[in-house]
């Protein structure tokens, strides 16, 4: 993986300036373990939802082992979106098909599979081996 990102960092630099000589370092590669998909994203709440509803709403579907709504700081009203978490993956899946787009109070549910926040990934950072300027090479 880390081959062929730098080969493809290094052919996107080609294309811009063929004349330059470029190499390109990578942060050492640090993949998270791939996500199980039993945390649920659900957006489109009513401000009028709580855990206990939402756990209640979802419940249905298999073992809800968390609920969590998130507020918005200053007005500790609901900020519109949380995460269900479920013990197992079937009954994550479940819950996906069967609520997203279905009302609830009043409103349509967006439903997805809960992404990961990645931190210490991979980064292709671009660097001209001879620490030269690259205003010269634009301006001719």
């Amino acid at each position: 993986m880390k081959n062929s990102l730098v080969s493809l960092a290094r052919r996107a630099l080609t294309v811009q300036n063929p004349a330059a000589d470029w190499r390109c370092f990578c942060s050492s590669p640090s993949f998270p373990t791939p996500p199980s998909n039993t945390k649920l994203f659900v957006a489109g709440l009513s401000w009028s939802v709580d855990e206990k509803s939402l756990k209640d709403a979802f419940s249905s579907f298999g073992d809800v082992t968390e609920v969590r709504i998130m507020y918005d700081k200053d007005s500790g009203r609901s900020r519109g979106f949380g995460f269900v978490y479920f013990s197992k993956e079937v009954d994550a899946r479940s819950a996906k098909d069967a609520m997203d787009g279905k009302a609830f109070l009043g409103r349509p549910l967006r439903v997805s599979y809960a992404l990961e926040k990645v931190r210490g990934g991979p980064i292709v950072v671009p660097r001209r081996l001879n620490g030269g300027d690259d205003n010269n090479s634009r301006n001719s």
